[in-house]
């Protein structure tokens, strides 16, 4: 067996490729707060969201004494079919969940499904387990509500850098309550895998302030409710790992789904030429695309009898 990254590649047009590499090469590469201060200054010049129409419906779901706050999207046109739980990025320190809004509303019509996003709290004025605890919550409140309130039972999950660690971390949590089957898929981009320090990728970021913020009170961060990599992976849904070819987190991306295939997963993996960590929130021909196949595959496990 001959084992090539070029291999993996998703199927790009070549000039969507040339588009992007163009692109990268005109912008400046940026890093995330440093600090507590920086933090407060980059959350204090944040635009804001752009708005969706219809807007969210904005609501606090209640699990366990755990109140949450999550936005909904009803698609415009017909029943759903499925519900979609979707968790955002942002370093665990960063964004919110209004921040996807045009996205999920695009979803929620295109794919006729329901989406909720979750507004788990944020590092460091609420540092782990605080995050994974409100994504949890909103997944458990769908495996009991989701029927009675939207008319479907049919769940997926998804999000991207820190928000693909949180919605793994959350299916693991769901496994090992023996609910994770209610999900028929995930869809994960970039995800934060190793906060550890411990892999190639691990050690790269491994003096960024958002895991300080995050994890820095926990002695072994090899916890796979914190590094998902490190995580007994048998009998989760099915998978699509997206991630690019310059993504600082390639390497443990591949490693995931290297480990998430060896524990008998259903997984598929991605790789976009030339992007870098964050590539589908870039205005560029390749990360509609990306974000286009991550549409089709979430129909098909969604749709899937």
């Amino acid at each position: 067996m001959r084992f090539a990254l070029d291999a993996l590649f998703a199927d790009v047009p070549a000039e969507q490729v040339d588009e992007a590499r163009d692109f990268y090469k005109s912008r400046v590469a940026g890093r995330g707060p440093s600090t507590l201060e920086g933090l407060k200054e980059a959350r204090a010049k944040r635009s804001a969201p752009h708005a969706a129409d219809p807007p969210a419906v904005e609501e606090t779901v209640e699990v366990a004494e755990v109140g949450v706050p999550v936005r909904i999207f009803t698609p415009v046109d017909g029943p759903p079919r499925g519900v979609y739980l979707d968790i955002h990025g942002g370093g665990f320190y960063l964004d919110s969940a209004a921040r996807g809004d045009k996205r999920n509303r695009e979803l929620a019509d295109a794919l006729h499904l329901v989406v909720v996003s979750v507004d788990y709290r944020l590092a460091p004025e609420h540092p782990w387990p605080a995050a994974p605890d409100d994504c949890e919550a909103a997944a458990l409140w769908l495996t009991e509500e989701a029927e009675a309130r939207f008319g479907t039972s049919r769940l997926a999950i998804g999000g991207s850098s820190a928000g693909a660690t949180l919605a793994l971390a959350t299916l693991l949590r769901l496994r090992d309550r023996g609910v994770v089957g209610r999900f028929t898929g995930a869809a994960l981009q970039f995800g934060t895998y190793d906060l550890s320090a411990r892999t190639p990728a691990g050690r790269r970021i491994a003096d960024e302030y958002f895991i300080q913020a995050y994890a820095g009170h926990v002695e072994d961060r090899t916890a796979p409710d914190i590094s998902p990599l490190y995580g007994v992976l048998d009998g989760l849904p099915p998978t699509l790992l997206v991630v690019g070819s310059a993504d600082v987190l390639l390497e443990d991306n591949l490693a995931l789904a290297g480990r998430l295939s060896a524990a008998g997963n259903d997984v598929e993996l991605r790789v976009y030429p030339d992007a870098p960590h964050g590539f589908t929130g870039h205005p560029t021909a390749m990360a509609r695309t990306a974000l286009g196949g991550v549409d089709s595959w979430l129909r098909e496990r969604i749709t899937q009898a």
